[in-house]
């Protein structure tokens, strides 16, 4: 796991002083090393912070040069079939001098090109100068695992690992784009290419970027996609596929084993990371080391004795950490590290579980990314059943629902479900995970209130009717949280505080295998029902885990935030809700929903998303809003 950066100059010099300071943003996410190399024109610089993981010798040093062409590469992530490919490579004919994934990576390109990155299984990012052809090749990983942010001038094309990176430079403009925060105020994060910074974009995950330099011209490229749901899915017997999922499950957990440093697992207790933890227990030689949080004082949160259950029955070692209260200079911090707001108060324990892994381990393996692929969410079950009584209520009742859920206050419940069962199921798609509604974001900043209803619910809109064509509920709820929800919040969660404890944090439930495995060819039945979640998974669950382990239970990997708000954290709070303070959210609005929290209405998460733009329009120094 490493940070990249660099630039591409259309016209003028490069200042290879300002990359370097670009670069050195980064030097949490590689602490062991760092590199800078410029071409023989002056015209590409690429940069480079290390954190070794393969090939710890000074062979695997990047940038990284191709002897034979002389391309350059700066990259950031693992390569899990690098050891595959550098045998299908050498038959071919190639040659390599290094053991490191990367050297694989340009001698991939010199045999296919472009087409390379069909070739490389992993979590990956990186940046390929070729000088024959004057083009640069940026690429990002399928799930999009691993972030690649740019910035695109008439007069050159910079790029990084994170857009504090960009930001260094001090002509880029820190102006937020309306768009983006209408949408953060709306789920949490923002989704798709954009960012909150109206000058700063995102290659997306499964696309290639190609950077032309006597042109300027960019062109991006999908070279993969969510494959289609086969329609005879339903037809395959159960049993064989739990025995195909736990073939592919283990291939990938054994090739994210591979390491020439100490590797962990994050055991929740939950049926995601305890599958991946029995699955490692299995590939590896050695005794496996389990890490865990966990909640004193908050038993409805504490996944402690779930996780100790699992890891008595594997054998392994077993370490836990008790998540106090976060002092009044965490989130602060951590709101610093992350480019984007993002509303996510399980970034704390993140971050406090991969600061104790750090002290035993480099690498860490973890079950993100299964819940989006087998159904996980309580929201699947909760749509289904809307579809289902939607067909029983006549229109003047489901349109009474509508009516009923504009009246439920800021923290009721329920208003979400009642307004799904009063539209379609995009509707119940849109409604899912909403933090606040169009008229109520329109109310708490001033940068929203002139804005166009239709502008207003474009962020609704884009989920209600991304991936319509699927015949599916499940398949269409599933496809938008994983083109959203998992690549714009969780993924950005994990690698933000993993990297800034200099961890890297891997996912074998990402290899592509078992996502297009879990998308094309399980049947919803054995994903989500109206009465029942991952059901394929708590099969394979029922072989490899404990009989005592309740795999029906789902607990997110939170934090009691209300509790927080009113007890360590509201000194903070008081203070960004001064009248004195200027922000992008209205100061009568955040204070009202202080009020609201202190008479015991269930708005922390809001609170606590108010509270992260504040801090971040803070900490980035905003200067300007973009309609």
């Amino acid at each position: 796991m490493c940070g990249i950066a660099g630039t591409i100059r259309f016209r003028g010099d490069l200042d290879l002083d300002l990359l370097t300071r670009q670069r050195d943003t980064m030097v949490h996410r590689g602490p062991d090393s760092h590199g800078l190399w410029c071409s023989v024109d002056g015209r590409v610089g690429l940069a480079h912070r290390r954190l070794s993981i393969i090939d710890l010798t000074p062979g695997g040093h990047q940038p990284m040069l191709d002897r034979e062409r002389g391309n350059a590469i700066t990259f950031n992530g693992e390569i899990y079939n690098y050891v595959e490919l550098r045998d299908r490579l050498r038959a071919a004919g190639q040659t390599f001098h290094t053991a490191s994934d990367t050297e694989v990576i340009l001698a991939a390109y010199r045999q296919w090109g472009d087409g390379c990155v069909r070739e490389l299984q992993g979590m990956f990012a990186f940046a390929l100068y070729d000088p024959h052809r004057q083009r640069v090749l940026l690429a990002r990983d399928r799930a999009g695992e691993k972030p690649l942010f740019y910035r695109h001038t008439a007069e050159q094309f910079s790029f990084a690992s994170e857009a504090k990176a960009l930001l260094a430079d001090p002509d880029c403009p820190r102006r937020v784009r309306a768009a983006s925060l209408n949408e953060y105020l709306a789920y949490g994060y923002v989704a798709g290419p954009h960012t909150m910074f109206a000058d700063i974009l995102r290659v997306a995950p499964g696309h290639t970027a190609v950077i032309e330099l006597v042109t300027g011209q960019v062109t991006h490229t999908a070279y993969w996609r969510l494959p289609h749901a086969d329609p005879d899915a339903a037809a395959q017997p159960t049993d064989a596929l739990v025995d195909e999922l736990q073939a592919l499950l283990g291939t990938a957990v054994r090739r994210q084993l591979v390491a020439d440093v100490p590797v962990g697992v994050l055991l929740s207790g939950g049926v995601d990371s305890s599958l991946i933890t029995a699955l490692a227990a299995r590939a590896s030689a050695t005794t496996i080391r389990t890490f865990t949080v966990r909640m004193p004082g908050h038993q409805a949160l504490d996944e402690g004795p779930y996780a100790r259950l699992v890891a008595e029955h594997l054998e392994t070692e077993h370490i836990e950490l008790e998540a106090q209260p976060a002092d009044i200079d965490l989130l602060p911090r951590l709101v610093a590290q992350f480019d984007d707001p993002i509303a996510d108060a399980s970034m704390i324990p993140t971050w406090l579980v991969s600061q104790e892994i750090r002290r035993h381990a480099t690498v860490a393996l973890g079950g993100d990314g299964g819940d989006e692929l087998f159904g996980g969410y309580h929201r699947y079950p909760s749509q289904l059943q809307q579809a289902f009584l939607r067909r029983f209520t006549p229109a003047w009742l489901r349109t009474a629902a509508g009516d009923l859920a504009t009246h439920v206050p800021e923290g009721g419940r329920g208003r979400g479900w009642l307004t799904g069962l009063a539209g379609d199921a995009g509707t119940s798609i849109a409604n899912a995970g909403r933090l606040f509604r169009d008229d109520e974001r329109a109310a708490l900043s001033r940068a929203l209130t002139y804005v166009g209803p239709t502008a207003l619910r474009a962020p609704e809109h884009r989920r209600a009717t991304s991936h319509a064509d699927q015949s599916s509920l499940v398949q269409r709820a599933t496809r938008v949280d994983f083109g959203s929800y998992l690549v714009d919040d969780v993924l950005v969660k994990v690698d933000r505080t993993s990297m800034l404890a200099s961890l890297e944090v891997r996912a074998p439930f990402l290899d592509p295998s078992v996502t297009e495995f879990a998308f094309g060819r399980v049947p919803d039945a054995l994903r989500a029902t109206r009465r029942a979640r991952k059901v394929l998974l708590r099969k394979l669950g029922a072989r490899l885990l404990p009989k005592s382990l309740d795999l029906t239970r789902k607990q997110g990997f939170t934090i009691p935030v209300s509790d927080w708000m009113r007890g360590p954290w509201r000194p903070l709070l008081d203070a960004l809700s001064s009248p004195d303070a200027t922000s992008l959210v209205s100061t009568p609005a955040l204070v009202r929903y202080r009020a609201l929290l202190d008479a015991g209405r269930p708005v922390g998460d809001q609170l606590f998303a108010l509270l992260v733009l504040r801090l971040w329009e803070r900490e980035y120094r905003i200067t300007d809003l973009v309609t």
